[in-house]
């Protein structure tokens, strides 16, 4: 109770906090909001059927089921800032303007909103012809085309503009933030179906012993998301007018997920690509998705964990200089404990970050594919779709927006206006 009081006792945190929940309630507004012309009661039933299928519907709020106007969500910036996060290892052009400050950064961010609305214009375009069969009848499908990929382009637009406003001038990274509404927006219905499976006979012990490693799951999340390796930095000694004054000593501190819940919101983000390319492909390569290519499939699984792995390193890669570190802790005098400066500290600080993001990515494929496994043990499917990565974004996002306001508050606090 104390806590709330602070939240909304701090006119600046309380007009973010105020801010943040008005945009949460345009987004979920416009993901109700369906484009016409579209069968909703017959698509929502290939989503019921396709686990698959459901477990893209989350990052949309239920918005993709409803072929809304926001149905496309804030996948594709994310997938566009994917590609300018490559484009910086395999363009000099682009990581010079990464390394240019606050300007190139607010460049590259500009080439990431215009990618993100040409790929939101490529996807609106698969996904409308791939719906085309749930088109109501009487309804001219040329025209249904043009207007729903105009508004599908116009709803990720606004969505995409919702999430950096919100990161602006709200509490928390806007577009993690919107994923997350879109998440726990289904819960009601996981908690339903749960219901109608203990009706129908399924045992009380599988549903608790479900419930068990799911709160298992949040408990080792949080374990992991906050789990550092603190890297001892030593400062000499300095004389000062015949006064020895002996600097502190510092730690570094490097997260066991450098990259949080970003390498399996990318990894989830480009399993995407192949249901969207079987649109244009035919009933037979759909068919042959609907067997192989499946949430609780052995494929999709080693793909994702692959996928995963991959981000890990490369968001790492970009994110973490450790020629950078070194220098700047020469720069001020100080070593790193046990380690020579120069060359040996470069070598020692990527040997542990390459260590921990291989440990990383053991823990993230981990918590990907258990809570498929205990579905298919204790046949409590009611909450397909909720798997391992929904869980690691609903805990690492509520992490990241509690320690925002901790932050904020501390910092009026230290300004003494608190």
């Amino acid at each position: 109770m104390n806590y709330i009081k602070k939240l909304f006792g701090i006119p600046d945190l309380r007009d973010r906090v105020l801010f943040t929940l008005l945009i949460v309630a345009i987004y979920r507004i416009g993901s109700h909001i369906p484009v016409p012309g579209i069968d909703v009661e017959r698509l929502q039933s290939v989503f019921n059927a396709n686990s698959l299928l459901g477990f893209f519907n989350l990052f949309s709020g239920g918005g993709l089921s409803r072929f809304s106007i926001f149905a496309l969500g804030i996948l594709p910036y994310i997938n566009a800032s994917i590609i300018m996060q490559l484009m910086t290892v395999v363009s000099p052009q682009i990581k010079e303007l990464t390394e240019e400050g606050e300007a190139g950064r607010k460049q590259v961010g500009q080439y990431t909103r215009y990618l993100a609305v040409g790929l939101s214009f490529i996807q609106a375009t698969v996904m409308t012809l791939g719906f085309r069969q749930f088109v109501l009848p009487g309804t001219d499908l040329t025209w249904f085309v043009v207007f729903a990929v105009i508004a599908l382009v116009s709803g990720s637009s606004l969505v995409m503009w919702l999430g950096e406003v919100a990161t602006e001038k709200g509490i928390g990274n806007g577009a993690s933030l919107l994923i997350f509404i879109g998440i726990i927006a289904g819960l009601p219905l996981y908690v339903q179906n749960t219901y109608v499976l203990i009706s129908s006979g399924t045992s009380w012990l599988n549903v608790v012993a479900f419930s068990a490693i799911f709160v298992g799951m949040v408990m080792l999340i949080v374990t992991i998301q906050e789990a550092q390796r603190r890297i001892l930095v030593q400062y000499p000694k300095k004389s000062l007018s015949r006064t020895v004054v002996g600097a502190k000593d510092s730690y570094i501190p490097f997260r066991l997920i450098q990259g949080g819940v970003m390498p399996i919101i990318f990894a989830s983000a480009v399993l995407q690509f192949p249901l969207f390319v079987a649109q244009f492909l035919g009933p037979r390569v759909n068919e042959i998705l609907s067997v192989w290519y499946h949430y609780d499939g052995l494929i999709y699984n080693l793909l994702f964990c692959l996928m995963i792995f991959f981000f890990g390193y490369f968001y790492t890669a970009i994110t973490f200089n450790p020629q950078d570190i070194s220098d700047n802790i020469y720069k001020y005098g100080g070593i790193v404990s046990g380690v020579r400066p120069g060359t040996e500290t470069v070598t020692y600080l990527d040997s542990v970050i390459s260590k921990l993001t291989l440990f990383g990515g053991v823990c993230l494929s981990l918590i990907a594919v258990v809570p498929i496994l205990s579905a298919n043990l204790t046949k409590v499917t009611s909450f397909t779709g909720l798997g391992g990565t929904a869980i690691l974004i609903i805990v690492g996002v509520a992490l990241d927006l509690l320690k925002q306001i901790d932050a904020f508050i501390a910092n009026k606090k230290y300004e003494g206006t608190l």
